[in-house]
């Protein structure tokens, strides 16, 4: 049944992607289709601009494909588990703050830009962002269902009874990430300040040009960042809620810090890249937002590079040793239900490979 599942939500996860590739490589190849005012950026940035997000949908598409098959499960584990990362980053804090804002414009009468029709007609922003909304139910379903399956063993397991690696490094990390998750409650305090109104380091004419999306974006990025802050405590400190699941405090550090990097810290990589090629331009914000940006991305790679580590001590743990490590052949281990902390509660599936699964 869950096999069926994932499949299913695979699926419908490419199909969802399909309009949002088609749109983009229509741009890219000069087609303006839906848009109202040429863009004010040059023909070059533009075309660069839609060529990089037509291959993040792709990179998408191709993850939930390789979710469906057999062979998925035999994938590197960083191989999915980054790009689907970025995902979530990108997709939670989009879709919560895009459904959030246009329900605070229709209940206050608020102008909602989406429905504008300055740059692009309305019917662009349906097919994006009906097909993002699509994407992210399926495409993190999938993956929720796919985790399960490969490390349901450790997922449900509450945090009292967390695997020790025996590296020593838990020390280590503790001691980065405990900095990393008061930072993000910072910055999620910050941006919730701001989804509320206030004008706090913003500049003048930044803040005029506020609209009710805006505001709900900040709402969400910051919320999404307190939360975050808050499943990094609990996985770092299991002693405070030790009977809570590690599936739950994993899940709020993977969207929190997801969503800073994607949403607070790419952005900044980008503009300052754009400044860096174009002498004199000043794409970079000033004050706050500008600084909120950098913190932004230097707490996501630091929770980053932490699970990375993690993931690598948690696979070498469930590693068997190897005959020659004792001197003699290996007994014969009889396969349990739960042999490692990546095993899920399922019934052995068989280990041949088929020509499909090539």
């Amino acid at each position: 049944m869950n096999s069926r599942r994932l499949t299913l939500l695979g699926r419908i996860a490419v199909v969802a992607c399909l309009p949002y590739l088609a749109l983009k490589l229509l741009w890219v190849l000069g087609f303006d289709i839906g848009v109202i005012e040429p863009p004010r950026v040059s023909r070059a940035t533009w075309v660069a601009a839609n060529a990089f997000t037509f291959l993040l949908d792709a990179v998408a598409a191709v993850v939930a494909h390789t979710l469906t098959r057999p062979a998925g499960r035999r994938a590197a584990a960083w191989l999915l588990a980054l790009p689907l990362w970025m995902a979530s980053g990108l997709l939670l804090p989009l879709l919560t703050g895009l459904v959030g804002g246009s329900l605070t414009g229709l209940v206050t009468g608020a102008r909602n830009p989406l429905a504008a029709g300055d740059f692009l007609a309305p019917w662009v922003f349906g097919v994006v962002y009906g097909g993002f909304l699509v994407e992210a139910v399926t495409l993190l379903g999938a993956f929720t269902v796919y985790a399960h399956q490969r490390w349901g063993g450790l997922l449900r397991r509450p945090l009292h009874a967390l695997p020790d690696t025996g590296t020593g490094t838990r020390a280590m990390q503790r001691i980065f990430l405990l900095p990393a998750a008061a930072l993000l409650a910072a910055l999620g305090t910050v941006r919730i300040l701001w989804g509320t109104g206030s004008t706090l380091g913003v500049a003048a004419t930044d803040a005029a040009s506020r609209t009710v999306l805006t505001a709900a974006a900040d709402w969400a990025q910051g919320l999404y960042s307190v939360a975050g802050a808050a499943g990094l405590l609990l996985l770092v400190l299991p002693g405070l809620l030790p009977r809570l699941r590690v599936r739950t405090a994993l899940a709020l550090a993977w969207a929190g810090s997801g969503a800073a990097f994607a949403c607070g810290g790419c952005p900044w990589v980008g503009q300052a890249v754009a400044d860096g090629l174009s002498p004199g331009a000043s794409a970079v914000p000033d004050g706050l937002p500008g600084l909120l940006g950098a913190l932004e991305l230097c707490a996501g790679l630091v929770v980053l590079c932490a699970g990375a580590f993690t993931l690598c001590e948690l696979t070498a743990a469930a590693r068997p040793a190897s005959p020659a490590e004792h001197g003699r052949p290996a007994p014969p281990v009889r396969r349990t239900q739960e042999h490692s902390v990546f095993s899920a509660s399922r019934r052995p599936t068989r280990e041949c490979a088929t020509p499909d699964d090539r």
